[in-house]
């Protein structure tokens, strides 16, 4: 064996030794690339103090804490922290505080974000501590001058958990392994819930014939344990690890008494099997497991959607651009843009960066920025956002912001920002279930210390009777299955419902905000006016069939709105002026659409008052006719708000639109406050504003802009022809399109509260009526068992009630439907 100890673990290292590290000017032995990393960290970092002064060797059986703690240090340097630590207040050079982004492994329900919080805030130091449940994600301010970041990371640690600074990759890679995990879990329980059902039906069929033999009955218990075992301490393992956590920082949740209950009965279970005393409970441990995980599996593919949300927008940003160097243009990493560099933009490219328009002109789609749904045309010395799309043709940019100075890295911080202010509706069940679990547990506790005295033989199944009888079964399921038929019923209407809190906190909403385009609107061009000029000869019919003519040529989004009109003329030698318009022969006639300068430059037309974007149709003598081109209603934007209104909803409309359009669009609607020309930032200040009023707010809305407003309102929800981050980000999705499921969710939400209070009451009422019977003696473990399953059943059959509701209402009026008006000026 080696005699060579390695001298940062103590532990023998393999002749020869060929890891070393150097410690005070000296070549010391490493057993592994492992130590000689950590060894090289802690010198790196100027704890050489550490090996001087150490008592015992650092070996995970001598000082496991010190050990961590030594190799945590490094993130208290401030060249490791500037990748994930930042100043809290950037305008005050003397403030210590510092923010912290990390990853934290281990997370598994709500609990877990309880338990963090509360544990890490309550260290001097700690200022404010956030942890988002949906992305494992956990801001810390901390005072550096009091306590470092080490000692945070360490405090994490000790509690069961794992830290990490936040990195996208180390994320995903994080949510994929918990997400296989679980998978694995859950199909070791259904699997072996399945097998033991089938062993359980002959032992249950033998008890009541009384006529099988004792050695198949007996060989049918130990199989059915072998079965059930890798349930227990593989698929169970979630429960009694978040218990054992609970247990010792003395927060009692729902896993506290499960666990007991199913330990106990598979305990309880193994001593019937091996000492042929008493019934076994295999087939009742694993279908709860089952069903256990089978929940929390719904939530987490919930919560792991909700985490790709924000690295989706980074996707919108181009990898790389064309950057000018020595007079060329050569293609770079968009990570190399530095500001007042010269970057060309082709057509249909994303532009890398926040830029000045150096010359020339072009349209730009910002509509995932702004919400605008039609191209924005710049000139000259305007700005051009990261991310938005290049339409026309290729143009210069001065850079002036990179990285996350830019207009989208700002949408990517309110997005983080509004996710982890966004407020908890917390479940009935939850409220009841601590103080109902500590009473279980004292009752239980009591009841086999009483019988110990009376029939110490008999305590122990007296006491499981107890523990089977309340378990919190039927109250764990009482809300969660009325949210799951309420859910299923709106998700045949067309509405999907993604969040469990969506139902339970519509009650409370009092303030319904709609954005405008895509959302009231149907986010589509349209024709939707045709006005020929006082002296034009040609019918409707034939100046609509040219413009489409012409326009048939052209992939500008404005062309989209003529494809609907047949194609009765041809044209021919067309051409595309971007940004002006399009212009081409027709029946040996020369013909232009677009801009009115464009179409006829000598003219001195008005250009019509009305909203939306207007375009002349002109020969070379004389206009010819005027189109109006806008995003219209949706048929039954009008009846929803005024069912909301009626149902006493204040209903606002915010949006990113010109203030004319907002207007005529908020009266038309019968909608009394709105708010037009709104960036993300201004629709989040406008609804935290509300929140800070004690209002509850819905948002409703359709586009990447509107991604932060969704994540920072209590309730969220998008339209089913959103964006995939928007759909994402949102608590419901309005798959069908028709606002008036909105209304009817309002409609559902009273009836669910109603069935929830019924689940509740009958599960309380049950286990309060069941436990003195259990306490007394007077209930078997098998009997509880029973009972425990018919609770469960009758509190889903109840729940099932929700997907009989009555038929939706749907709304006859039709007076916003597409129109195709056409006029003749007089």
């Amino acid at each position: 064996m080696s005699k060579t100890q390695c001298f940062h673990c103590s532990l023998p290292a393999p002749e020869p030794v060929v890891f070393f590290a150097e410690v005070e000017g000296k070549q010391q032995p490493m057993c592994c690339p492992g130590c000689k990393a950590v060894t090289e960290a802690i010198i790196a970092g100027g704890l050489e103090n550490y090996y001087q002064h150490r008592t015992e060797s650092a070996n995970p059986i001598a000082d496991l804490s010190q050990r961590i703690l030594e190799e945590l240090r490094i993130y208290d340097r401030p060249e490791i922290q500037k990748d994930f630590v930042q100043p809290a207040d950037n305008t005050k050079s003397d403030d210590s505080r510092l923010v912290a982004n990390l990853l934290i492994e281990g997370i598994t329900c709500a609990a877990c974000v309880w338990l963090l919080e509360n544990h890490l805030q309550s260290l001097d130091g700690v200022e404010r501590v956030i942890v988002n449940l949906s992305t494992h994600e956990a801001q810390v301010t901390w005072h550096s001058d009091q306590i470092p970041l080490s000692d945070i990371l360490l405090a994490i640690h000790r509690i069961g958990y794992k830290a990490y600074p936040w990195r996208a990759d180390h994320q995903e890679a994080m949510l994929k392994q918990e997400n296989r995990t679980f998978i694995r879990r859950l199909a070791v329980a259904g699997l072996g819930a399945m097998q033991v059902m089938m062993y359980a039906i002959a032992l249950y069929s033998g008890a009541i014939s009384n006529d099988m033999p004792e050695m198949y009955r007996n060989l049918l218990r130990v199989v059915s344990a072998m079965v059930a075992t890798p349930v227990v301490f593989y698929a169970a393992a979630p429960f009694f690890k978040t218990a054992w956590r609970n247990i010792k920082t003395r927060h009692l949740g729902m896993d506290v008494p499960v666990s007991i209950a199913i330990g106990g009965a598979y305990l309880a279970s193994l001593w019937a099997t091996f000492f042929a005393n008493g019934e076994v409970y295999y087939d009742s441990v694993s279908m709860f497991t089952f069903f256990l995980l089978t929940g929390r599996y719904l939530e987490l593919r919930a919560r792991h959607a909700t985490a790709r949300a924000a690295r989706a927008l980074t996707n919108l940003m181009p990898p790389s651009c064309l950057k000018e160097i020595d007079g060329e243009f050569v293609r770079v990493p968009v990570s190399e843009l530095q500001p007042n560099d010269k970057v060309r933009i082709l057509p249909g490219d994303a532009i890398p960066a926040d830029g000045i328009l150096l010359s020339g002109s072009t349209s730009v789609n910002e509509s995932m920025l702004t919400g605008e749904y039609l191209p924005i045309e710049k000139q000259t010395g305007d700005t051009l956002l990261c991310s938005s799309l290049n339409v026309d043709h290729p143009v210069e940019i001065q850079v002036t912001k990179i990285g996350d100075e830019t207009r989208v890295a700002s949408i990517i911080k309110l997005l983080q920002r509004a996710q982890q202010d966004k407020p908890a509706i917390a479940k009935l069940a939850d409220k009841v279930a601590g103080w109902f679990v500590a009473a279980v547990l004292l009752v239980a506790i009591c009841v086999y210390w009483g019988w110990s005295g009376v029939a110490p033989e008999d305590a122990f199944w007296i006491t499981l009777s107890v523990l089977v009888v309340t378990c919190p079964c039927a109250l764990s399921l009482a809300t969660p299955a009325a949210l799951t038929a309420a859910t299923g019923y709106l998700h045949k209407l067309g509405l999907l419902v993604t969040r469990g809190h969506v139902l339970e906190g519509l009650h409370t909403i009092d303030h319904v905000i709609f954005d405008k385009t895509g959302t009231l609107t149907k986010g589509e061009l349209s024709l939707t006016q045709v006005i020929p000029i006082e002296d034009c000869t040609q019918s409707l019919d034939q100046l609509t069939a040219m413009a489409a003519a012409l326009e048939a040529h052209s992939e500008h989004p404005i062309a989209r709105a003529f494809s609907i009109t047949s194609q009765t003329f041809t044209a021919s030698e067309v051409k595309n002026h971007l940004g002006m318009g399009i212009e081409g022969t027709i029946n040996q006639q020369q013909l232009r659409i677009g801009r009115p300068d464009f179409a006829f430059p000598q003219s001195t037309l008005k250009t019509p008052e009305s909203d939306g974007k207007w375009l002349l149709l002109a020969d070379d003598n004389k206009p010819l006719c005027w189109f109006r081109i806008t995003d219209s209603l949706r048929p039954e934007a009008a009846a929803t708000v005024k069912r909301l209104q009626k149902m006493g909803k204040t209903v606002i409309l915010l949006s990113g639109d010109t203030e004319s359009i907002v207007a005529n669009t908020a009266e038309s609607l019968g909608i009394n406050q709105w708010q037009a020309e709104s960036s993300p930032d201004d629709k989040l200040s406008y609804i935290q504003n509300l929140q800070s009023k004690s209002h509850k707010v819905l948002m409703v809305g359709d586009g990447i802009n509107d991604v932060p407003v969704l994540a920072g309102a209590d309730i969220s929800m998008a339209m089913g022809n959103s964006s995939d981050l928007a759909r994402t980000s949102a608590d419901a999705v309005l798959i069908s399109g028709n606002l008036e499921r909105l209304a009817d969710a309002f409609n559902l939400t009273t009836k669910t509260r109603r069935i929830i209070g019924q689940n509740l009451a009958w599960a309380l009422g049950y286990n309060l009526a069941a436990l003195p019977l259990a306490a007394a003696g007077m209930i078997a473990p098998w009997m509880a068992a029973t009972g425990m399953a018919l609770s469960s059943l009758i509190v889903v059959a109840n729940a099932l009630r929700l997907s009989r509701s009555a038929k939706p209402t749907h709304s006859s009026g039709n007076q916003h439907a597409d129109t195709f008006t056409k006029e003749a000026v007089v």
